[in-house]
């Protein structure tokens, strides 16, 4: 149900410096603590001291690599600002503290694929706060629990019966979701299994639910929410419990999807959500020049999706357009196993790489960071620079913002880049107000309405001009506050060497912020060790509200 707009989106924390330092910089008042690293425990076992794991049963119990989106979730009756259960994404194996040399899927041993297997996926841990205001890991907790690439899912929706029935693992965890429900959607950002290539590629791709309580259904791979490179999910509600759910496809380029359940969910009997998005329409969005846009559904007959359909291609990464492909779509299983091709087809607008989506708490805008695209050679009003080496975020509002709507109306929210560069191209410049970014991609609106902007620019890692570096430009990955009335930009957290800043949750009071900290490749967290993927804790020193 939407809540009122707020009168201000202001904070009041002064915006710390770009920096190229091998540690986490936040403002004056606020403070950071290590909660969970890769290869710590996170069920009951021998957590990483330095050596490789004895075997694949340790690395199973161990927290994963490359830690991504998350959710917190509360007890039941618990005051959740005190305690409760943190739901987290691994994406990929931090290799450095599982073997020696680099990882081949050809040639790699049984033990080494199952090692590997056992950091991504995601893991689900018991935090509480300490009486000095520290959180820690509920060592024993059975709420404790890695879901990895080892471990088995199910799957549910129209598509299933093409699937294996007992899937061999969930992989590159990229960023994730909830339900109104209180589920974990965990998004996986790839359609084969690269670190097992001997698993069937149509077992991956998807959204899968998974309920931290373990009270629901066991993990299941929802295949009517389609199968392609998921990011991440965001999802709107109406008084009526009709929902919608929000996704892109990380991809370059790739579109930008909503999923619709065909009936309202309950508040008051979680029990009966267990198939509730097993069962629905998927939509892709089509932008218009002018301004609007519209959802074509993805659906077997509808929207050109027939036996013989002719997909374009990724028709802007070259001037010269692609040959179209041929794609036979005889069933509402073969659009959802082949659901990028399917938005082509149905028209759906090919974006420069969606990330996170996020929906306002009043429904009254809808943000998507597109985080960039060097390759593209075509524009339009949507993707308006070529070499796009900064990336955009976009917004858009539902007619009647309603989660069922199936028109839009969209405006770019802001461009990526820094005025420094403008001797590169008009394209590297931006127009952001205040402190300067590059490759937006976690994006997330709390609960008062403030948008938090997290960057990658790892990927391409290059600013556009000669002889100046991504981190030259920009300093390291960080955390930036976006006004989204004024588009004032405030730097909030600068990450350590060689990482990507990802993944935000937070208590109810908003006193505690949890980051990740994904693929260090310095001196942290801990000095002297390897350097491991990792979450932190914000807090300020003096117990009030981040960002107050």
């Amino acid at each position: 149900t939407p809540t009122p707009t707020p009168t201000s989106f202001a904070v009041n924390f002064t915006s710390v410096a770009a920096n190229q330092n091998d540690m986490i910089t936040v403002p004056a008042g606020y403070t950071v603590d290590v909660l969970l690293k890769a290869g710590d425990s996170v069920e009951t076992g021998t957590p990483y001291a330095g050596s490789f794991p004895a075997s694949p049963a340790v690395a199973e119990k161990w927290a994963g690599g490359n830690h991504d989106g998350m959710e917190y979730f509360a007890f039941p009756g618990v005051d959740a600002n005190n305690r409760g259960i943190l739901a987290m994404n691994y994406e990929y194996p931090d290799f450095n503290i599982l073997m020696a040399g680099s990882y081949n899927a050809a040639t790699a041993t049984a033990d080494q694929k199952a090692i590997a297997l056992s950091a991504v996926g995601i893991g689900v841990v018991e935090i509480a706060k300490g009486s000095d205001g520290k959180w820690a890991v509920q060592p024993g907790s059975t709420y404790n629990r890695r879901y990895t690439g080892n471990s088995a899912y199910r799957a549910g929706g129209p598509a299933a019966g093409l699937l294996s029935g007992s899937i061999k693992g969930m992989l590159n965890n990229c960023s994730s979701g909830r339900t109104p429900w209180d589920t974990y959607l965990t998004c996986e950002e790839t359609t084969d299994n690269y670190l097992d290539p001997t698993q069937p590629a149509r077992d991956y791709g998807w959204v899968v639910e998974i309920d931290p309580l373990r009270e629901l259904a066991a993990p299941t791979k929802r295949t009517a929410m389609g199968r392609f490179s998921h990011e991440n999910v965001a999802f709107m509600t109406n008084a009526d419990r009709r929902v919608a759910f929000y996704m892109g496809d990380d991809s370059t380029p790739g579109c930008i999807y909503k999923f619709v359940p065909d009936r309202a969910y309950s508040t008051s009997n979680r029990a009966a959500n267990t198939e509730l998005l097993d069962y629905g329409t998927l939509y892709v969005a089509r932008f218009n020049a002018d301004g609007t846009g519209e959802w074509r559904a993805l659906v077997v007959g509808q929207n050109g999706l027939t036996a013989g359909a002719s997909d374009p291609g990724n028709v802007s990464q070259s001037t010269t357009p692609p040959a179209p492909t041929i794609v036979n779509f005889n069933s509402q299983a073969d659009v959802l196993i082949n659901t990028a091709s399917a938005a082509r087809v149905a028209g759906g607008t090919v974006m420069d790489r969606p990330e996170w989506v996020t929906v306002a708490p009043d429904n009254k805008s809808i943000f998507v960071t597109l985080t960039n695209n060097s390759g593209r050679r075509v524009t339009d009003p949507m993707n308006p620079r070529v070499s796009n080496l900064h990336g955009h975020i976009l917004k858009f509002r539902e007619e009647g913002d309603s989660p069922l709507a199936t028109k839009f109306s969209w405006e770019i929210f802001l461009l990526a880049g820094d005025p420094s560069l403008a001797s590169g191209g008009s394209n590297l410049t931006g127009n952001i107000n205040g402190d300067t970014f590059s490759s937006p991609d976690g994006l997330r609106i709390d609960p008062q309405g403030r948008m938090w902007v997290q960057t990658d620019h790892s990927v391409p890692g290059n600013s556009g001009v000669a002889g100046k570096t991504i981190d030259q430009a920009f300093g390291h990955n960080a955390m930036f506050f976006v006004d989204q009335a004024t588009k004032q930009s405030k730097r909030f957290l600068v990450g350590p060497l060689g990482c990507e800043i990802t993944g935000l949750a937070y208590t109810p009071d908003l006193k505690t912020f949890f980051v990740n900290i994904q693929h260090p490749t310095g001196n942290w967290p801990v000095a002297g060790e390897q350097p491991r993927s990792s979450t932190i804790v914000v807090r300020r020193t003096d117990n009030q509200p981040v960002g107050n």
